[in-house]
């Protein structure tokens, strides 16, 4: 063995030391949040930050996430402002008219020159921040059992077809993607309908994942069936 080769050897070993006590508390931290998820209903709720709360969208996704909270249903969102904040507190008001236990949920990003947009939110019971949007991406995934996605730009659309693709390819169990205010969403499904799937680019299966709500109302009672559905399998005691 050659003098660089006995070098390299003890930092090999280090190297594969550090890399071995990652996967074991990444595996602990998965045991953990298995524990602390499997029995509760969360809601992953998208949408812009942009939105002000004299906007409509704005008020239609507080409400939605009012009647979660009554419900005593989770909501997880970015933990900023704009449509993120409204579903963040609409839920802890729910849950306070309601006395029920929901819990708000942030999972917060730097965006650099965009972070003026994403101020944490005062609503949230538990935060989280993350450096990168795939370690978040994977958070909404790992911890929601359901997606609501209201109007937003580029983000929200991401974090659609994140979630969409994740079913396509059954990297996740099944769970509903309902889309909010469908005369916002309709263009981009039919879209899709009329240019990818005429192409053979995604099949008619595809668009079982997605459900079109028109009012927070519609939204609700389609969740209040998975919720229910979801509960009966868990034997998970009602909040």
């Amino acid at each position: 063995m050659n003098k660089y080769m006995k070098m390299l050897d003890p930092r090999r070993r280090r190297l594969t030391g550090r890399l071995k006590s990652m996967r074991e508390r990444i595996r602990l931290l998965e045991d953990e949040l298995e524990k602390h998820t499997s029995q509760h209903y969360r809601v992953s709720i998208f949408g812009s930050a942009r939105t002000r709360p004299d906007d409509d969208y704005y008020k239609m996704t507080y409400r939605l996430a009012y009647l979660l909270g009554e419900k005593g249903i989770d909501v997880l969102t970015g933990g900023g402002p704009g449509l993120m904040q409204a579903a963040n507190s609409g839920v802890q008001d729910g849950r306070d008219a309601s006395g029920s236990k929901s819990m708000s949920y942030g999972l917060s990003i730097e965006l650099g020159a965009l972070g003026k947009l994403e101020r944490p939110s005062q609503h949230l019971d538990i935060k989280h921040h993350h450096n990168r949007f795939s370690s978040r991406l994977d958070d909404f995934m790992r911890l929601s059992n359901a997606v609501v996605v209201t109007p937003g730009g580029i983000g929200t659309v991401l974090e659609l077809y994140f979630s969409w693709q994740l079913l396509q390819v059954q990297h996740l169990p099944y769970r509903p993607i309902i889309m909010l205010h469908e005369d916002f969403w309709s263009g981009l499904i039919d879209w899709m309908k009329e240019v990818q799937l005429d192409q053979g680019l995604v099949s008619e299966e595809d668009f079982r994942f997605i459900k079109f709500a028109k009012t927070p109302e519609e939204a609700m009672s389609l969740l209040e069936n998975d919720h229910k559905q979801f509960m009966e399998e868990a034997g998970a005691p009602s909040k």
